[in-house]
């Protein structure tokens, strides 16, 4: 009990210190959290990837369609159980800035293969009376104030003119990480107008999702729906969805590599901040640990309360930053909703903050114990303040 009255008096011998050094470890905490959940947010999509789910487009690109004709010829493949079409609109409501994902999709199957997606049924029974009726997400709706029967407008850039739609249901996510931004227009109400006015553009999909019974066999099942249309006019690539998702991560993977980079660095600069003080007050109690040796303390009680200290300090500064880290991404959320539509401080990012606090609190106190307990004692009573 005595050695934890003096590890705690030790620690706040020099108020300003001992305040910057843990401010210093809090903000450092805090932005390796925030930095290992935006790496987590990319991966978002990928992780809430349904297993039995493919998704079939272009071999040459994404930007390629394929003919809707493809999707019977799939349906009947053994082992698929469903199947349904999206194609990319890529509208502008308002702003070019106003970033959120449009897809054109078949309204009877589309929604069918996603379970995760909650709609009530009355919504649902209205997205498929009224072909310039949407679906879209809670916090889509949430973020441009719409409310159900509202009528919005975009303005198109794939598909040229404005569209004006009326939003039928607003749905909600199963799980944490269902992404509920994703506006979901009706493929018949696209493609009718392109039969009028850019017929060659009609009866074409961006993308076939095809929902098998046994996800096992997603490989075999994917190379005979590609096989299929080889050395067609449209060749297809197959994949898994997590696969299909994180094709777009990799676009980005200098970008999270970098971040990863970032979040090791941070690390390390707790490592010096710490460091660094555990070090000076190494230093100015050199005569006192050799008095503490002169009145019979063992090296064992001078190691206990040097790593003691600056466990206590990274446990403060963890701790605090941990407590900072929530608020914060909340903020980041909110500023980052067009990029990232799940962004979530995960459990295994406060373990690695925790780890790292407990890991740096030891090895910053490595030197300082080691000079400590080597310092003989009349050399350590030869330094006086």
């Amino acid at each position: 009990m005595k050695v934890l009255k003096l590890i705690f008096r030790n620690t706040f011998r020099h108020p300003l210190r001992a305040g910057l050094t843990i401010l210093g470890l809090a903000i450092a905490v805090m932005a390796f959290a925030i930095i290992r959940t935006t790496v987590s947010s990319w991966y978002a999509g990928a992780q809430a990837a349904s297993p039995n789910r493919l998704v079939t487009r272009s071999a040459v690109s994404l930007v390629f369609t394929l003919p809707i004709a493809y999707e019977e010829k799939i349906s009947k493949i053994e082992g698929v159980t469903g199947i349904s079409h999206a194609m990319w609109f890529g509208g502008i409501y308002v702003d070019p800035k106003n970033f959120f994902p449009q897809f054109a999709v078949d309204g009877d199957t589309y929604i069918d293969l996603y379970p995760e997606y909650i709609i009530a049924p009355e919504q649902m029974e209205d997205f498929l009376k009224q072909k310039n009726a949407v679906i879209i997400g809670r916090r889509l709706a949430d973020r441009f104030g719409w409310s159900l029967g509202d009528q919005v407008r975009l303005t198109g850039t794939i598909f040229p003119g404005d569209w004006d739609f009326v939003i039928r249901g607003i749905y909600s996510g199963a799980e944490e990480n269902t992404d509920e931004t994703i506006w979901h227009m009706r493929y018949d109400y696209l493609d009718e107008r392109m039969r009028t006015e850019m017929p060659g553009r009609a009866g074409q999909v961006g993308s076939f999702i095809v929902q098998i019974a046994d996800p096992s066999q997603s490989a075999a099942i994917s190379q005979q729906i590609d096989a299929m249309f080889e050395n067609s006019s449209a060749e297809t690539l197959t994949e898994t969805e997590e696969s299909f998702m994180l094709s777009f991560v990799s676009m980005a993977s200098s970008i999270v590599t970098g971040l990863q980079i970032i979040s090791v660095l941070v690390i390390g600069i707790i490592l010096l901040v710490l460091g660094n003080t555990m070090a000076m007050t190494a230093r100015e109690r050199i005569s006192e640990y050799a008095v503490m040796k002169t009145l019979g303390f063992r090296p064992l009680h001078v190691v206990g309360l040097i790593i003691g200290e600056s466990l206590f300090i990274a446990a403060l500064g963890g701790a605090m930053g941990l407590l900072v880290t929530f608020p914060i991404a909340r903020l980041v959320q909110a500023a980052m909703a067009d990029f990232f539509p799940v962004f979530k401080v995960e459990p295994i990012t406060l373990v690695l903050a925790v780890l790292a606090s407990f890991a740096v609190g030891l090895m910053a106190a490595v030197f300082p114990t080691l000079k400590a307990v080597r310092t003989p004692i009349v050399e350590g009573l030869r330094i006086i303040d």
